[in-house]
């Protein structure tokens, strides 16, 4: 038995009910920090902000990669995905809903705020197009739609995750290393994705 295989089977016994939890609970502490005054320094609200968008990002480079490390290692955590997708919208309707009624506060500024700056406005298109896949991303969806459709619609993922990689590229002042080594990690994943789709269907 490979190195893979012995790690699928542990993975088969590994439930993805956890990651929802987990996420639940970062998520509320970390409000409880920056609530408390016992993080984030002396801005808590965007501390707060960041904290919920960096990890939401994160999220979604980690489901991007699972197919990838599948082909190169054949590690299979597609069972992980969906606990993954739903808990990264979570997060970002949690980045959004902080920036929106914490820190600009009126429905006017904040329209202002998505039509003035870019990169709000790259980032609130990307929620809006993750909407759909959050409402979708259970079984009675997919047997509605038949796996055809839903697998069509939720490649949202690919520009969604691009979209994301330019809002934090455009949201940091000056030249910082993270934010690019963010949106290479993702175009490169996406270059190797569409390679793959290229060779099949050639």
């Amino acid at each position: 038995m490979t190195i893979s295989q012995t790690l699928n089977t542990t993975i088969r016994k590994i439930p993805a009910w956890p990651i929802y939890w987990i996420v639940a609970a970062w998520t509320g502490w970390m409000f409880y920090l920056a609530a408390t005054g016992k993080g984030g320094g002396p801005e808590p609200i965007n501390w707060l902000e960041r904290e919920y968008g960096a990890l939401a990002l994160k999220l979604l480079i980690a489901g991007l990669l699972i197919t990838p490390l599948r082909t190169w290692t054949g590690i299979n955590l597609i069972k992980f995905r969906r606990a993954i997708g739903v808990t990264t919208f979570f997060l970002i309707l949690a980045h959004f809903l902080v920036w929106a009624v914490l820190d600009v506060q009126t429905f006017e500024r904040v329209w202002m705020e998505v039509v003035k700056r870019k990169y709000v406005t790259v980032g609130m298109v990307a929620f809006v197009l993750m909407v759909p896949l959050a409402i979708t991303s259970n079984n009675w969806s997919i047997r509605k739609m038949g796996p055809l459709v839903w697998r069509k619609l939720h490649k949202l993922t690919y520009p969604i995750v691009v979209l994301a990689g330019i809002h934090y590229l455009w949201l940091v002042k000056g030249f910082q290393i993270e934010p690019i080594i963010y949106m290479a990690v993702i175009v490169g994943l996406l270059a190797v994705r569409f390679t793959w789709h290229s060779k099949k269907t050639a």
